[in-house]
């Protein structure tokens, strides 16, 4: 039987990037999904990739720096499922520069997508979580919410955070038979990234340069990040929660 059997995840930013990665691999492992994101194409496009498989998968556009959404999409996986066991946090942005170069907007902007918005999904999540007595909430975090980096002063900070309000909520909810967990991947190779190399004089240059400090030598993949969330949200994993997993290739280990 597949991992996810019989089970509902409502992934956030599962339109591109991990977030797509995520869907796929949920899907294949049995679970039904609510794919959530602020552009309704790309989650559609997910949703018919998983229709075409055989799986079930409905979207729901959704910001998740709104309450309002997020109960939403929490209540969407209800309606539509009757059910809500997993929720991969996924969505997040980036901002690069130092606190000087930093506007107030930019912080704000950031720490609204990165740590409210996980903070509003997962209160709206654990009321039904918490009355079916069980469920898996995996965070999408950063290395750099565990070790910092020049030039992402707010992107730490907001990443941080998530790290921080992992363990609060897993410390709050253990009890509720609810799981918390974050997944802290180093630079992994979505569009967001690859915009970072192609805004460089050299994007070759840069690329090779970021690997460089991998000790495994590679940039990250997102079925990298969403085999380890398939296996967070699983039953394998029933006595982890709390944790802050680097995900980086050896990064953090220097």
């Amino acid at each position: 039987m597949a991992r996810l059997t019989g089970k509902t995840a409502l992934i956030t930013g599962a339109g591109t990037g991990i977030g797509r990665a995520c869907a796929l691999q949920f899907a294949r492992e049995g679970a039904r999904l609510v794919l959530a994101a602020r552009r309704p194409e790309p989650i559609s496009a997910v949703a018919e990739v998983v229709h075409n498989a055989g799986g079930e998968a409905y979207a729901v556009r959704c910001d998740v720096t709104s309450a309002t959404d997020a109960e939403r999409a929490v209540s969407a996986a209800i309606t539509r499922f009757g059910r809500l066991d997993i929720v991969v946090n996924n969505a997040g942005g980036l901002f690069v520069g130092t606190a000087e170069q930093t506007s107030e907007e930019e912080w704000d902007r950031l720490m609204d997508v990165n740590a409210k918005g996980v903070f509003l999904m997962c209160r709206a999540a654990i009321p039904f979580m918490r009355r079916a007595g069980r469920g898996s909430i995996v965070n999408v975090g950063s290395i750099l919410g565990i070790i910092g980096m020049k030039n992402r002063a707010a992107y730490c900070a907001s990443k941080g955070a998530v790290a921080q309000l992992t363990k609060a909520l897993a410390l709050d909810h253990a009890e509720d038979g609810i799981r918390v967990n974050c997944i802290c991947p180093a630079v992994v190779e979505t569009e967001l990234v690859q915009g970072l190399f192609t805004s460089q004089p050299d994007p070759a240059a840069a690329r090779r340069a970021r690997e460089a400090t991998i000790p495994l030598g590679r940039i990250g993949q997102p079925d990298d990040v969403a085999g380890f969330a398939v296996f967070l949200a699983s039953d394998e994993s029933s006595w982890i929660t709390g944790a802050t997993f680097p995900l980086d290739g050896g990064l953090s280990a220097y």
